[in-house]
């Protein structure tokens, strides 16, 4: 296995895929990269040469945020939200939807398993 920045890249599959194993690179990034660096997308990773994977290491670190450095600015900018009170602060703090999505019969990710209420029962026509 190949390693680029801490990450370990499967050798068994393609650059174009095994890039989008570091967080912060999806496969739309992968192929500029690959292209800027003139890189065939369809070589395997165990096919790159030593001198080419070095390239590769050296033109994410210094063109794009990856791995521990986005992870920590996301967590900021999460923080600050929380921070200024805002709306969306407010949703993260208590663990709800954060982009507007409906929350009375879904959001079951978010919110977790339900919580049954006692006593609550439905007012129906007796």
């Amino acid at each position: 296995m190949a390693r680029i920045l801490g990450v370990d890249i499967p050798n068994n599959k393609r650059i174009v895929i095994a890039l989008t194993y570091i967080y912060g690179i999806g496969k739309t990034t992968s192929e500029k990269i690959l292209k800027k660096l003139e890189i065939e997308e369809s070589v395997r990773t165990k096919e790159l040469s030593d001198e080419q994977i070095a390239t590769l290491a050296a033109e994410i670190e210094r063109s794009y945020v990856t791995e521990g450095l986005l992870n920590r600015q996301v967590r900021q900018n999460i923080q600050r939200l929380k921070d200024i009170a805002c709306y969306r602060g407010m949703r993260h703090r208590r663990g709800l939807p954060v982009r507007g999505q409906q929350t009375q019969s879904n959001a079951r990710t978010r919110k977790g398993p339900r919580r049954t209420v006692a006593g609550k029962k439905r007012v129906g026509k007796h």
